[in-house]
């Protein structure tokens, strides 16, 4: 039914790509399995795939085949033992009817392991893509680094468990991402692709994120992105990372960016980050600390009634009216782990209205953060 041979090296790279989709704690038992098929092709080639129903990811490698044919197995088991073979191994996989069992063959390594016919697996349908276009893939990382921290984790608040992506209108169209979880928004843009000018806007799922950024940390390789109605797709190489959609509106977050905040700081982002982050040991509980910006510099505090206060300052560059702030400093360092130019800009309004964060170097990532009483 299926026999074939491959390097253990493929294969364990092969199975890191598709077992991180499936879901340990499983209620259909085919879907903890991941899908083998082997093919005489191009000279043998293996095709693995895994899925949750929602999320699918397929990644081709070179095998030596000796029987083509299709068959599941735990993908968690298979991946487990191959991460436990040595290095340089050959793992050989055939199927016996007998016991239907898929035995592993490595050395003098042997597992018997149980298997699902494959005729049932749930393979993702491919739909017709309205658009497609491709991105470098430094392009897309950017994207995806500077808002996904932002998303929402509230499964009530389903619409906004992922990342928006839309292209803006007027004459100067962008390939925008926008995520937020109601206290704080990520945005970023980068050139529009030849291609996506047309694309509608699309919510793409948290664990497609997750999934994806895996991903692109292996490759440099440009990613052809291709969206339809209900689904979208990444293919980049031999693996083709497809997922459903997120069905729902997306809110209206540009209403939320402020615009007439007229106080503005600047401080090195290192140093803030550093600060905040010592300060922060008395506030661990409550996540509050308070900022107060005065001519030239900035002080962080915080208090707790059971824990004592912290109090520390640093220079900046500040010259409007005296203000007193609070944040979840958990929140402030998530925006700050964004700042590569080592300056970072706040554009402050009254101490209860959002507050504007950006990059002095990058005007292609915006972000904004609510106060909190401290």
């Amino acid at each position: 039914m299926i026999k074939f041979t491959i390097e253990r090296a493929l294969l364990l790279k092969s199975l890191a790509h598709v077992q991180s989709v499936v879901e340990r704690r499983q209620t259909i038992p085919i879907l903890s399995n991941v899908l083998l098929q082997s093919s005489d092709e191009n000279g043998g080639t293996l095709i693995l795939r895994a899925t949750d129903n929602e999320l699918e990811i397929c990644d081709k490698v070179q095998a030596s085949v000796e029987q083509a044919g299709t068959i599941t197995v735990s993908a968690h088991k298979l991946y487990d033992i191959a991460k436990k073979l040595p290095d340089g191994a050959q793992v050989e996989c055939s199927y016996v009817e007998d016991t239907a069992q898929l035995m592993v063959v490595s050395g003098r390594s042997r597992f018997a392991l149980p298997t699902i016919s494959g005729e049932g697996y749930p393979v993702m349908p491919i739909e017709d893509a309205a658009v497609s276009f491709s991105v470098t893939t430094e392009n897309l990382k950017s994207l995806i680094e500077r808002t996904q921290f932002a998303m929402s984790t509230e499964e009530t608040r389903y619409n906004l468990n992922g990342i928006y992506w839309h292209v803006t209108k007027g004459d100067k169209k962008v390939l925008k991402a926008a995520a937020t979880d109601g206290h704080r928004l990520a945005t970023a843009e980068i050139a529009l692709p030849e291609g996506a000018d047309s694309m509608v806007g699309v919510i793409i799922p948290r664990k497609t994120i997750s999934e994806l950024t895996k991903l692109l940390a292996e490759t440099d390789q440009d990613v052809t992105i291709s969206v339809s109605e209900n689904q979208i797709r990444f293919s980049f190489g031999d693996v083709v990372l497809a997922s459903r959609l997120i069905d729902g509106t997306y809110p209206e977050y540009e209403k939320v960016i402020p615009e007439g905040n007229n106080k503005f700081l600047e401080v090195d982002s290192n140093a803030l980050t550093t600060v905040v982050d010592r300060v922060a040991v008395i506030s661990e509980k409550s996540r509050g600390i308070k900022l107060s910006l005065k001519q030239g510099c900035v002080v962080v505090t915080s208090s707790n009634a059971d824990e004592g206060t912290a109090e520390d300052e640093l220079e900046a560059g500040y010259d409007a009216d005296p203000i007193e702030i609070g944040f979840n400093f958990r929140y402030l360092l998530d925006i700050l782990a964004q700042i590569k130019s080592g300056t970072v800009r706040f554009s402050l309004s009254e101490n209860t209205s959002p507050v504007l964060i950006q990059d002095a170097g990058d005007d292609t990532a915006l972000y904004v953060l609510m106060p909190m009483r401290v």
